[in-house]
């Protein structure tokens, strides 16, 4: 999964939002990010703050886990899951995205 890295002892997401969307959810893959539809309008850091918690119930972790590390203002954004490593996070994604977790992760 070309979308986890590793930044220090955390795991980061790359990821596209696309805000002001019907239904808040994970749609998928878009390229090497993952899409996340957000309700919430780009405004007050809405769509950042519903980003993180959508990621945060999704991984099982605390929301305060999950902060944005780049791209406050951008659709295309880094996300970083604080005491998760890049497996653990491939793992937890794997399900989600309907893929097999790759071999020694």
């Amino acid at each position: 999964m070309p979308f986890i890295s590793q930044k220090g002892d955390d795991a980061c997401l790359s990821v596209r939002v696309q805000p002001r969307s019907s239904k808040t959810g994970i749609a998928g893959r878009y390229g090497d990010q993952v899409k996340i539809c957000l309700k919430s309008a780009p405004v007050d850091n809405a769509a950042n703050k519903e980003c993180c918690q959508l990621l945060a119930k999704t991984l099982g972790v605390p929301r305060s886990s999950v902060s944005v590390m780049n791209g406050q203002t951008s659709r295309s954004k880094v996300l970083k899951v604080e005491g998760m490593t890049p497996s653990e996070l491939r793992k937890a994604l794997a399900s989600v995205l309907g893929d097999e977790p790759e071999e020694g992760a």
